[in-house]
């Protein structure tokens, strides 16, 4: 029976268990992947729903000398409608929130993988549009980052949905359409900034494939787009359009080796690793000799790998937008190859226990991290610290290393400028500081992160808190845990201690106590 569901619809088969896949992540898989999908796209706008604006970003009453920082407001600004929404229904709970948002992204993934079997299916066959498909359904990472707010995966269907109107009209005479393609590949530099260099590639591909006026519609389209929105947004809160983006550019061109920089080759072992080897190899190889064919799936990743493989800060996260062409094409490519090399046609078997290989581990890793949370030890101690009444504020004692640590005070449901104190910081210098300041202003809670030199660090706090009594302990998942052990100073996912404290020590008491 099943068999016959899927063969008379393959896609919608497709599509249930790469859903399925996504609801386990939208359930279970809380937290953030990096700092910029909860602090750019969540904390933000949730601050501009309660009346504030957190990290300056906005000229107003709250900061009437703002300047543009450098960050695209369109998706930022979609969520902040989203949170508006909630807060009018009475939905005031930020886990719940995220329950929904993480729904919304999981959903909304899905056409990428509606349209990435179009397309294989449009310019190759219905086999390989199978193939892809299932790899854009249930390759390892794919399901937890779609449910996150990353722009780099947020990007991919408008990108995907262009370039399938460009595809699927390609021999028709309906060139208005390549004007449709080009609005809607501009949405996704309003999300994604880098993603200029894959909508020039695919308007490239269209002129050298002598389509001139289809090129020219594509680009006047795209560039429409992103007047509207990008240059729009832009021209209604600073009074200059492109204001975000000309300092995102300028930001960059000044900072591009102030974050991780490595070697221009790093992108393609990067990719090798995600696509799992042997077969990232072959979709690697299947992209090179079917660039011809796929001109317009090959063009835009080639020169988006380019510009980031020139470009000396080197995210990883910053290669995804090109994962799922690059599997359009590859498989593509390579299937058709090794349909016709009498090498591989004399070994069928070998090449299955490859792809069979591929699929155990690759459904092994997906299993493993579908489900898992991450960054959730911060998010926990947030949670707990939200549910205290009688909270004023906190400090995050961090004295092991000097790393800023970020804490998610959306889910505190409160905007308390907490104290941090780093290894770099005099907890003496501290605490006579604190003493100027008013009773109310005073933290009542610690957090410290980390068990290392927990006991002394304690008794440091105790020279000058009153009653410094253990609460809890937040502990980080299980995957938070492996990324620390393997790059501890990379991954800061701390297990938090918390601690309630009593009053602030004068200093006739200090002295007494020493």
């Amino acid at each position: 029976m099943l068999k016959q569901i899927y063969k008379d619809k393959p896609l919608a088969t497709i599509l249930f268990v790469g859903f399925i896949f996504r609801l386990i992540a939208v359930l279970f898989s809380k937290g953030y992947g990096m700092s910029d999908d909860h602090f750019l796209i969540i904390e933000v706008p949730q601050s501009w729903v309660d009346g504030l604006d957190v990290n300056n970003w906005l000229p107003g009453l709250h900061n009437p000398n703002a300047k543009p920082c450098g960050h695209s407001l369109f998706y930022t600004g979609l969520h902040y409608y989203l949170l508006l929404f909630f807060k009018q229904i009475g939905l005031n709970d930020p886990n719940f929130k995220m329950y929904f948002i993480r729904l919304i992204h999981a959903l909304y993934s899905l056409i990428t993988i509606v349209y990435g079997y179009k397309i294989t299916a449009k310019l190759s066959s219905e086999k390989n549009a199978k193939v892809v498909a299932w790899l854009l359904a249930l390759l390892w990472c794919f399901p937890m980052l779609s449910v996150r707010n990353l722009v780099e995966m947020v990007c991919i269907p408008p990108l995907i949905f262009s370039m399938w109107l460009i595809v699927k009209y390609w021999h028709e005479d309906k060139k208005k359409i390549f004007l449709l393609a080009g609005l809607i590949a501009g949405l996704a530099f309003s999300i994604r900034f880098q993603t200029s260099t894959f909508i020039a590639g695919m308007g490239l591909a269209i002129l050298l494939n002598k389509k001139y006026f289809e090129s020219v519609l594509f680009g006047i389209g795209a560039i429409i787009s992103v007047c509207l929105i990008q240059g729009g947004i832009d021209f209604l809160i600073w009074g200059k359009p492109f204001a975000e983006f000309e300092e995102y550019t300028l930001y960059n061109m000044q900072h591009a080796n102030d974050y991780i920089v490595g070697d221009w080759y790093n992108y393609l072992l990067l990719i090798a690793g995600i696509l799992i080897p042997p077969i990232s190899f072959f979709i690697v190889f299947g992209n090179i000799i079917n660039w011809r064919k796929m001109l317009v799936v090959v063009l835009p990743s080639l020169l988006f790998l380019i510009f980031h493989s020139a470009f000396p800060n080197k995210q990883e996260r910053f290669i995804l937008p090109i994962i799922p062409f690059l599997i359009i094409a590859g498989i593509s490519g390579w299937n058709s190859f090794a349909e016709q090399s009498n090498f591989w046609i004399k070994r069928k078997k070998t090449l299955q226990n490859i792809w069979v290989w591929f699929w155990v581990l690759n459904i092994v890793v997906l299993l493993i991290l579908t489900p898992s949370s991450t960054k959730i030890s911060r998010v926990d101690a947030m949670n707990y610290l939200s549910a205290k009444v009688d909270l004023k504020n906190f400090i995050l004692e961090t004295s092991n290393s000097d790393e800023t640590i970020l804490m998610p005070r959306f889910y505190l449901k409160k905007w308390i400028n907490f104290y941090s104190l780093k290894k770099s910081d005099s907890l003496d210098t501290f605490a006579r500081n604190l003493i100027t300041k008013s009773i109310s202003e005073h933290p009542n809670y610690i957090v410290f992160g980390e068990s290392e030199n927990l006991e002394n660090r304690l008794a440091k706090i105790q020279k000058h808190f009153n009653d410094v009594t253990f609460e809890t302990t937040i502990q980080p998942s299980y995957l938070d845990k492996i990324m620390h052990w393997l790059n501890p100073y990379g991954n800061e996912n701390q297990t938090y201690f918390i601690y309630k404290l009593g009053n602030l020590k004068s200093s006739d008491e200090i002295s007494i106590y020493n």
